[in-house]
């Protein structure tokens, strides 16, 4: 485990530039080697542009939480409820800066995300070829639930895992 604590705040609007800048930054660490930067590059215009950011959190109903430790903002998570479900939520994002990869801060900011939301279930979808993420929502409690290629457009493919997590 970490030993800072880890608080989530919901993001509002005004937050957008600043879950902007950190997708770009988690993205072009982590991502490069697994999809190359032209495909990064394209989904974040698709995905963190403020207009999209802005149509997620008001009219997508996705709701985000800003991960903070230490009075500094490291990452965030969106989620949105599972239609026609009480208690079953999408995980949309999922992202911490790279430097605090394998110290506990996700799983610390995992057990905050399940006492907020209190949920019955969870899923979300994650790249194949992801290792490090897949290996950190096993040890998590998810279950790899099918295989699921999705177009999304420019030619490009996200060759993804569903995954599960149940109470």
């Amino acid at each position: 485990m970490s030993n800072h604590s880890v608080l989530l705040s919901v993001a509002k609007t005004e937050d957008i530039p600043a879950i902007a800048k950190l997708a770009h930054t988690i993205w072009h660490q982590h991502y490069t080697s697994i999809i190359g930067t032209d495909q990064i590059n394209y989904m974040l215009e698709m995905m963190y542009s403020y207009e999209s950011l802005t149509e997620q959190m008001t009219q997508k109903g996705h709701v985000f939480y800003l991960i903070h430790e230490d009075e500094r903002c490291i990452g965030f998570i969106a989620v949105s409820k599972m239609e026609n479900a009480t208690h079953s939520y999408f995980i949309h994002k999922y992202y911490l800066l790279q430097e605090l990869a394998g110290k506990g801060t996700g799983t610390a900011a995992f057990i905050e995300l399940l006492k907020l939301l209190k949920p019955e279930e969870l899923r979300l979808t994650v790249n194949r070829q992801n290792f490090k993420s897949i290996n950190f929502y096993f040890k998590n409690g998810f279950k790899i639930e099918q295989v699921a290629d999705f177009d999304i457009g420019n030619g490009y493919v996200m060759n993804d895992f569903v995954m599960v997590w149940r109470k």
